[in-house]
């Protein structure tokens, strides 16, 4: 059976931005990537031409689905949940979703935010990070949401590791504490495939234009944390998101 990768996730682009290059060194090597995404964007600050609320939810959407196409993307969910407003959301509600999908797609791995909100230390990401944490955890206990599906236990969880933080009219933030990371993927040749599936979100071409053309050669390389693993061991000795990983359970 082959490998299985899911990617929790706030936002369309987060996808592409954050962990484009995790799911491109997935799919080429053979993984099936699942993106478990909690909202369609309609609250984003940069919308192009279009108008904020639901037609703008509507339209990332289809940006999410051309980005994950070329990502080589198994099959990605939008949800309905408040974009900007997870953290008012029901907390068990949110976790019941993942547990649900990790359940039915019994993923390996599963790749989300570190608690810090990634690069622009956006709520959002934080509340993902620790639903999607908690979900690892408790996927596997039979008294925690009980129901027809059996119990799974992923192997690796990861969290993504920012390069450098930047905050919309925020520079006091800019020396935030952040995520540290145990593993470096150099994407080297498929930065440019990852930076093709960001740009098929064109409602969020400020993003790249505010942060600059510097900071936007550090997404040639993304960072990872061994956040937790099946099994005791110290961070050192991870070597790979797509080795040493058990696959005797289907």
């Amino acid at each position: 059976m082959p490998h299985r990768l899911l990617c929790v996730t706030a936002h369309p682009d987060d996808e592409s931005g954050a962990f484009g290059g995790a799911l491109l060194l997935a799919h080429q090597a053979g993984a099936q990537t699942r993106v478990l995404c909690f909202t369609d964007g309609q609250a984003a600050h940069f919308r192009g031409d279009v108008a904020a609320g639901e037609n703008l939810g509507k339209v990332r959407r289809k940006e999410m689905a051309a980005a994950c196409e070329i990502l080589g993307v198994t099959q990605h969910e939008v949800l309905h949940f408040p974009d900007g407003a997870l953290y008012q959301q029901s907390f068990q509600e949110m976790v019941a979703i993942v547990v649900d999908r990790m359940r039915r797609w019994r993923p390996h791995v599963v790749l989300t935010f570190g608690a810090d909100g990634g690069v622009n230390l956006h709520r959002d990401h934080t509340m993902i990070s620790a639903v999607a944490t908690a979900a690892f955890h408790w996927a596997a206990r039979t008294e925690l949401f009980p129901g027809d599906l059996p119990p799974w236990s992923p192997s690796k969880l990861y969290f993504s590791s920012t390069p450098f933080v930047s905050v919309r009219d925020r520079p006091d933030l800019t020396d935030s504490p952040t995520t540290p990371w145990s593993l470096t993927l150099e994407l080297g040749e498929l930065a440019e495939r990852k930076a093709e599936a960001f740009n098929r979100h064109h409602t969020q071409q400020g993003v790249l234009q505010r942060v600059g053309k510097d900071r936007i050669r550090n997404l040639r390389t993304e960072r990872y944390l061994l956040a937790a693993k099946r099994g005791i061991s110290g961070v050192s000795e991870d070597v790979s998101m797509l080795t040493d990983i058990p696959v005797d359970k289907d």
